[in-house]
């Protein structure tokens, strides 16, 4: 009966040992599925702490790294005053229309406001710039949900620390 017992013992300990082992391997995992969230100075507003962001949370001023896709709903925000490819400088609102005015109409649209904005974010036009830009702008799905926001992003050729605003480059 002992015999029994020591050797149960030493197989529920070897399991509890391999379940532990297990679920201590699966936290970069976890991790990878709920990556942390960026965090804001309550004051400020700033990104405070690098993280994910959803596309619709971010504002003018905030900074955020490349993401290799088409169609993105979170970004890796940052502060500022790290290393990073963008910083969103001008968003506006294309139309109130209830349909979605096509690719071409919300393309022309962003390209306009976001060159006509460029001179009074960085402090010189963008033709003489050594600076790029790009934006984010709402897909036939989120302009059904009511996004209509375009929001304009400045990049240097290469990571950026620091604000770009009026660095007349």
């Amino acid at each position: 009966m002992f015999r029994t017992t020591s050797r149960l013992t030493v197989i529920l300990a070897a399991a509890a040992f391999s379940a532990g082992a297990l679920a201590l391997s699966g936290c970069s995992a976890i991790t990878d599925l709920f990556p942390k969230e960026a965090a804001r100075d309550a004051d400020t507003q700033e990104i405070s702490e690098a993280g994910e962001a959803d596309v619709f949370s971010l504002a003018v001023g905030d900074c955020f790294n490349d993401q290799d896709a088409e169609e993105i709903d979170s970004v890796q925000a940052i502060p500022c005053s790290e290393a990073h490819d963008y910083e969103a400088y001008f968003a506006f609102d294309v139309s109130a229309e209830e349909t979605y005015p096509g690719d071409e109409v919300i393309s022309q649209a962003a390209e306009d406001g976001c060159v006509a904005e460029f001179p009074t974010f960085v402090g010189m036009s963008y033709e003489e710039s050594t600076l790029d830009f790009n934006y984010l702008s709402p897909t036939e799905g989120s302009w059904e949900n009511g996004d209509h926001e375009i929001l304009c992003i400045v990049m240097g050729p290469e990571k950026t620390t620091g604000s770009l605003a009026g660095v007349a480059l």
